[in-house]
């Protein structure tokens, strides 16, 4: 039995998903089912990608962040709710000291049959020492961040990180029997020409590539509308050397997925600008301060660390305030691209979890 395990043993001494039955499933305001939640384990970061956050980023006190066992408590909660995929993101998930033993408990969920899918997503550096662990653990798949195949373009972009330990973070995951995903932000002015060949390196790999539009997250240096880049562009330019067809693959998250005839691959497309997948969002994000957001692009939050802290026995404050946050999740978000605008919303993608 590891520490965590005491907290989630409900009186009659079975686990959820033990013999128990299914809650009912978790609906929002507008009659969405909600069974995806992303929790960040931590605000900071090895690296500084230049539409991620600032050179100079302010990250949070210690005491601001939810211990190991807030963070298992809480993913517990939500996963008894009826919440069946759980993302662990940051900041950098495995920069988090501890963050395997967290994976290791929280995978009594995946065994339990409660949590169907267990993943995280990370920007590589650190796969290499931890992939294996991730595997025991029952993590099936994990998303890289990456932007580019050019060392010089990685270190310019991330301000200082090097592309080889990354690249061999993808060995370490594919060898380890994990499936990868690689997630790219299409980027105007730094990888829009080498999109195609970042295409046909993951295919060649057996990797699938996620194209993703620029945010206005968070104030930043760059003005974005300078990178910004509809995703149907990319799609035309791609459509222009290969055989695209649409693939009804999903994953749980937004992206819209098209199959290459002559790479055998998929590419998938997440639009939150130029064609908003709201009508079909799923889920919902937790920061490692424990804020509860219903919407990436709205300045909703629903405190749930005070009431853990304050509760410290008793889950049903939580819930009750998971419910309420749910019953008024915005319909959709407001995200704009004009050149001066303010970001949709102030906090950075880095501090509300990817």
């Amino acid at each position: 039995m590891t520490p965590y395990d005491i907290l989630d043993q409900p009186i009659s001494g079975l686990r959820f998903g033990e013999g128990l039955p299914a809650p009912a499933p978790l609906l929002d305001g507008h009659r969405r089912r909600i069974d995806y939640v992303r929790v960040s384990v931590t605000d900071r970061c090895d690296l500084r990608c230049t539409y991620c956050m600032p050179e100079r980023m302010q990250f949070l006190p210690r005491a601001e962040v939810l211990s190991l066992e807030e963070l298992d408590r809480l993913c517990t909660l939500l996963v008894a709710m009826g919440m069946t995929k759980l993302r662990l993101t940051g900041g950098e998930p495995l920069v988090r000291r501890g963050f395997i033993s967290l994976v290791d408990s929280l995978s009594r969920h995946l065994r339990s049959g409660a949590l169907h899918e267990l993943t995280l997503t990370t920007n590589g550096t650190r796969l290499a020492e931890v992939a294996d662990d991730l595997a025991r653990c029952g993590v099936g798949r994990v998303n890289v961040s990456l932007d580019t195949l050019d060392p010089a373009t990685y270190r310019r972009l991330t301000r200082g990180g090097d592309l080889a330990r990354v690249m061999a973070g993808l060995d370490a995951a594919q060898a380890a029997g994990l499936k990868v995903k690689i997630n790219a932000v299409a980027l105007k002015a730094d990888n829009l020409a080498d999109i195609p060949a970042m295409v046909a390196w993951a295919h060649g790999r057996g990797l699938e590539l996620t194209l993703i539009e620029t945010m206005p997250l968070g104030a930043m240096e760059e003005d974005r509308t300078d990178q910004y880049v509809p995703l149907g562009q990319v799609r035309d330019t791609l459509a222009a050397i290969w055989t695209l067809t649409p693939d009804a693959h999903v994953t749980g998250g937004p992206a819209r997925y098209v199959r290459v005839a002559e790479t055998g691959g998929r590419v998938g497309f997440i639009t939150p600008l130029s064609h908003s997948f709201c009508d079909t969002c799923n889920r919902v994000r937790v920061t490692c301060t424990g804020t509860l957001h219903t919407c990436l692009g709205q300045d909703d939050a629903t405190d749930l660390r005070g009431l853990l802290r304050a509760y410290p026995n008793d889950d049903a404050p939580a819930r009750e305030a998971v419910l309420g946050a749910l019953a008024t999740k915005p319909k959709s978000h407001d995200f704009v691209i004009a050149r001066g605008s303010a970001p949709a919303v102030a906090r950075h993608m880095s501090t509300t979890g990817g």
